[in-house]
């Protein structure tokens, strides 16, 4: 009898030791991100600390234009794509947890404070929907009718802010809304109207107080200031380029928070060659950097002391690093054909860079910019780490 209860111990201690050997080992998820394949509709999950691949996620859509928010645990990547797909990621055991197809035409989205709720932002039919982090099942709806009331604008520029609200601004309606989802099934909308035309992006500065949308309709961008919305927008960067003969626009300009660092912001120039720089206590233009092209992405690395800098086409093979004590650049890379995103990790001393038409990720050191990685990928467009999970804004 004592024989073969030690032969059933024995048994079932070597059945659980083959299943300690076959599960994946424990991690977290501080290090992880994806990398958005645009062509072949999935993500390559990534992981920084040894700069490698560790595999791929398929069957998320149509990712030509496509964003990413994640939880606050950085375990679920939520993929936007340009389908109106909206796609749960699990980076953990790399699959999809659900995926729905939400809108015609999407092009972001953004995270709740608390990271209950996920916002779309749609281009088709225009307006956001609130979904359930958890299960993706719709919440509510905010149609973004303007004019005579029977047309949706397109939204852009959604990010989250503090107090429970979704801030985002209306492509054709040249509007910033301002919505309160502590009823989560009846949103509050606060509208701020005549902010200036074309407002095609927008951001949230790392303070969580300021909401700064750009403006493709005129030189200049729009402030509202979050902790006195009922003020209204503020123009700042009036005029810019006024007197000044414009350059046809390739590709938009970017903005989000990373753009500011140091006291300072730094904006990418609607049809011009220039990165400026302004002041973010008073808002007002403080210089301007000469650039290679026209500015797609204008990044602070964490430290503030260096701002990377890709372009539009043609010039799109080239980074530019700009000083940001002296606003000079210091130094030029070539990281390859077509450069679309780049990406610190959160300390700052890496850098991923995707280059679409070599289908590769180059990662570089940031402090003798020599490139330590080269991953291979299908077209690769969007970087996104998981420690945006706990950033205002991203």
């Amino acid at each position: 009898m004592r024989s073969a209860n030690l032969r059933s111990a024995c048994a079932l201690a070597a059945a659980l030791a083959l299943a300690a050997c076959a599960a994946p080992a424990p991690r977290g998820t501080g290090d992880l991100g994806v990398v958005i394949e645009r062509a072949a509709g999935r993500v390559t999950l990534i992981e920084t600390s040894g700069r490698t691949a560790l595999g791929v996620v398929s069957g998320l859509g149509d990712l030509s234009h496509a964003s990413v928010v994640y939880s606050r645990d950085g375990r679920y990547a939520y993929v936007f794509g340009r389908d109106g797909g909206l796609t749960k990621v699990d980076v953990l055991l790399r699959r999809i947890e659900r995926r729905i197809v939400q809108a015609g035409n999407s092009i972001g989205g953004a995270i709740s404070q608390d990271g209950t709720l996920i916002a779309a932002a749609n281009y088709d039919p225009g307006g956001v929907r609130l979904f359930r982090a958890d299960t993706l099942e719709p919440v509510a709806e905010i149609p973004t009718f303007y004019g005579d009331g029977k047309r949706r604008a397109k939204v852009v520029g959604i990010a989250d802010a503090p107090g429970a609200r979704f801030v985002f601004s209306l492509f054709e309606a040249s509007e910033i809304w301002i919505a309160d989802v502590s009823d989560p099934k009846a949103p509050k909308v606060t509208r701020l109207p005549d902010i200036g035309k074309e407002p095609y992006d927008g951001f949230i500065t790392p303070d969580a107080r300021y909401y700064v949308a750009g403006l493709f309709g005129e030189d200049g961008l729009a402030l509202v200031d979050l902790w006195r919305p009922e003020a209204g927008a503020r123009r700042i960067l009036d005029g810019y380029g006024r007197g000044e003969e414009k350059m046809p626009v390739y590709k938009m300009p970017h903005l989000r928070g990373w753009a500011v660092g140091g006291g300072r912001a730094y904006l990418p120039a609607i049809g011009r060659n220039e990165v400026l720089v302004v002041d973010t206590v008073t808002w007002r233009e403080i210089g301007r950097v000469a650039v290679h092209g026209q500015p797609v992405f204008a990044i602070v690395q964490p430290g503030a002391r260096q701002v990377w800098v890709n372009f539009a086409f043609p010039d799109n093979d080239t980074v530019q690093v700009i000083d940001a004590e002296t606003l000079e650049v210091r130094r030029e890379l070539k990281p390859g054909r077509a450069v679309l995103h780049m990406e610190f990790t959160p300390r700052g001393e890496q850098v991923w860079i995707s280059s679409r038409d070599d289908n590769r990720v180059t990662v570089y050191d940031t402090a003798s910019f020599a490139p330590t990685a080269v991953l291979p990928a299908d077209h690769p467009s969007g970087i996104f780490l998981t420690s945006r999970g706990l950033a205002t804004g991203f």
